[in-house]
């Protein structure tokens, strides 16, 4: 029996009680609740879309790029391709969407919306067409195919935000990213429902915004690359069709290198500035006590305020170092009469003056978390990328806040690091006031080490991971299923026109010096980058003009066949599967055999004489692991020595090269312990003796007088 726009009302108070989020689909975010009736809707021909009611007129567009995308990934001709007809509620088209008004880009707007499949037809009930909007991303993903077709499964899906605040940084100042790249980057966030893109816009080595009131910015501090007012206006058309913010970043005291190249009477120390090439944290810094500093800022914010139509407008306010402010005599002086004792007390000076500025142009403040210091009104927003105790500590003192920290995509952490990283866990008691003012999480993506062919694939598909910690609720956890789902929505952000995928095959060529990248895709899958800040020691490695065509480059993070090994591995010593053991073996003697075809390409292109170490190291641990697997299929237990030795081999493969790392080590030295009678390295035996060698704990089976 069809249900009723009542019996849907009525189902989302009963829902949460008696249904468990259902994840058996490839969705991503998970809806909040799911239920199957066990029809199917054919997609055909005569596919349509209708809507009815009064939503904004962006939802036309939408829902005409939905029919194109529909019939791009079915390859169905449909008739009037992307025709939209208006029409009142007996409408029959095969896809209707019923909204209520349109929805404002502004903070807790409404965007839940209802989607039911059945046999004959699709509807999608919305307060807002923000709502409907996310329902045709859900209806994208949910299209599915067999042997009689595409079609969609039969089901009732009522779905809304945990979070009101989703969102991405995209850092355009270290490194130039071009209006192509915040295009598909706005593409990518709305498939996974975020509504936010923060866009970091100036720094020490460029400000990225044409000014008419200061040309001099664009002139002298921008490399000759940044955005036209008109490219900013056709970003923000561009956004919010997709029903997406863009909230700007215009960082103030500190990182103002090129703000102080055209300007260098406003900074702390007289001396001569040009932009700076190198990344990091550097003393140039606005002078506070210049009163010529602030008319400057009030007439460049309130350009800049005039260009971007969000409420929010962030200042920045981190890494000061406070060098230059403690080691002027006519600033110390100011502090002194003013009172101060530390430099953050100048800071919090400088930002109560610019504070007027910003609520002038009708806008709220934002900035990080060091900007959280005693006197600040709580009217600002918090941004904290610290650590969650700064982030806690600005909720319970009453300011808003969104959470950063732990969302660093370009650190090239995995993906189920992010994804456990929750900005309210069960274990943070907070009263229900201050859950409110917890807005939700932005990843963030600064591009010292990428450019626009790289950053894709430093951005995806690692974030439509936090996207579903911010919109699905709390209880989706699985990271298991959240690597299912991710790989999936993985190709279709491929499909869309993202490059994390495709980007690869061209590098992969230009490093092998030719079209054969066999023997390099082979070694490219089992390495990323370094993580955290390691790949650029001492911040002294890269410029902005370093090539980041290299393996370090063509590498990704949270690679999927290591993944998919060491869950091999994991099975396979749990059951002694057969089917198991030849897979592993097959893939072990392709790595093993891998580096005598590599050391044939050196000659050639001697830029990979970086990898060799890798794939040297790659071949002799998968040596290890083919030994280690010969005494498992047989029965027999491998001395320690043998053990030992194996170990020390692993230990040594975890060496860089390139600025990359191995990450198939983890399950090779499960199998090396495991052809030693260690099963689990955790959990002691009794009556078994055990060594640990560096943290590894080895089962001595023989030898029994052996370091005794």
């Amino acid at each position: 029996m069809r249900l009723t726009i009542l019996t849907i009302i009525c189902t989302l108070f009963i829902l949460p009680v008696i249904a468990q989020v259902d994840n058996s689909y490839n969705l991503m975010p998970a809806p909040s609740s799911i239920v199957k009736n066990g029809e199917r809707f054919s997609i055909t021909g005569q596919f349509r879309v209708a809507i009815t009611g009064n939503p904004d007129a962006r939802l036309y567009a939408e829902a005409s790029r939905f029919i194109r995308r529909v019939s791009e990934k079915t390859g169905i001709f449909l008739d009037k391709q992307g025709y939209v007809k208006q029409g009142d509620s007996s409408v029959k088209a095969p896809l209707l969407l019923r909204v209520k008004r349109p929805g404002k880009l502004v903070l807790n707007e409404n965007e839940a919306y209802i989607l039911e499949i059945h046999a004959q037809q699709a509807i999608v009930t919305a307060e807002t067409d923000l709502g409907a909007i996310h329902a045709l991303e859900t209806l994208m993903q949910l299209i599915s195919a067999d042997e009689k077709g595409y079609y969609y499964p039969g089901l009732l899906i009522i779905d809304s935000p945990r979070f009101a605040w989703r969102g991405i940084l995209l850092d355009v100042a270290l490194h130039f990213m071009p209006i192509d790249v915040i295009k598909r980057t706005l593409d990518g966030m709305a498939a996974v429902k975020m509504n936010v893109l923060h866009l970091h816009l100036c720094n020490d080595q460029g400000f990225r915004v044409e000014s008419k009131v200061f040309p001099q910015l664009q002139q002298l501090s921008s490399d000759g690359v940044y955005f036209t007012q008109e490219n900013i206006k056709e970003i923000i058309r561009y956004a919010g069709q997709r029903g997406i913010r863009i909230v700007p970043e215009f960082v103030v005291p500190a990182h103002t290198t090129a703000i102080l190249c055209a300007f260098p009477e406003l900074a702390s120390v007289k001396r001569s500035y040009t932009l700076q090439r190198y990344f990091g944290v550097f003393d140039p810094v606005l002078d506070p006590t210049n009163e010529k500093v602030y008319p400057f800022l009030d007439k460049l914010f309130t350009e800049m305020a005039g260009l971007f139509p969000d409420q929010y407008f962030h200042i920045g306010g981190d890494e000061n170092t406070g060098k230059d402010w403690e080691n002027t005599p006519h600033i110390k002086a100011f502090m002194k009469e003013k009172g101060m004792k530390t430099f953050m007390e100048l800071q919090t000076y400088f930002n109560k003056r610019i504070l007027p500025i910003v609520k002038k142009n009708g806008k709220t403040m934002m900035g990080w978390d060091e900007i959280l210091q005693p006197g600040v009104p709580k009217d600002i927003i918090i941004q904290s990328w610290r650590g969650k105790d700064a982030f806690y500590e600005s909720i319970k003192k009453g300011y808003q806040a969104i959470l950063s920290n732990g969302y660093y995509i370009d650190l090239i952490q995995p993906a189920e690091f992010h994804y456990l990283n929750d900005p309210l866990p069960k274990n943070i008691h907070l009263s229900l006031e201050e859950e409110k003012r917890v807005l939700g999480g932005e990843a963030t993506m600064w591009s010292e080490h990428v450019t626009p062919e790289t950053v894709d694939s430093r951005i995806w598909p690692r974030t439509a991971a936090i996207a579903e910690r911010l919109w699905s609720p709390q209880e989706v956890t699985d990271v298991n299923d959240m690597y299912r789902r991710l790989d999936f929505v993985s190709l279709e952000l491929d499909g869309m026109g993202l490059k994390h995928i495709s980007y690869k095959l061209p590098l992969l060529r230009k490093l092998s010096n030719g079209y054969d990248t066999k023997t390099l895709q082979t070694l490219v899958d089992v390495i990323e980058p370094l993580k955290i800040y390691e790949r650029n020691q001492g911040d002294t490695m890269y410029t902005v003009f370093s090539p980041y065509t290299k393996l370090a480059d063509v590498a990704t993070p949270d690679q999927q066949l290591p993944r998919q090994f060491s869950s091999l591995v994991d099975s396979f010593l749990k059951t002694r599967s057969g089917d198991l053991e030849k897979k592993i073996r097959e893939q072990l003697t392709a790595w093993k055999e891998n580096h005598a075809a590599f050391l044939q390409l050196l000659p050639s292109s001697p830029i990979l004489e970086e990898g060799k170490i890798l794939s040297e190291n790659l071949s002799r641990i998968a040596t290890s692991g083919l030994e280690a697997l010969a005494f498992i299929h047989q029965r027999d237990t491998a001395d320690y020595e043998w053990v030992s030795q194996n170990m020390a081999i692993t230990e040594r493969a975890k060496e860089q090269g390139g600025r990359c790392d191995l990450q198939v080590i983890k399950p090779i030295q499960k199998l090396i312990k495991a052809a030693g009678g260690n099963e689990d390295p955790h959990v002691e035996t009794q009556g078994t003796q055990t060594f640990v060698l560096d943290k590894i704990q080895i089962k001595r089976t023989t030898h029994p007088g052996y370091g005794q």
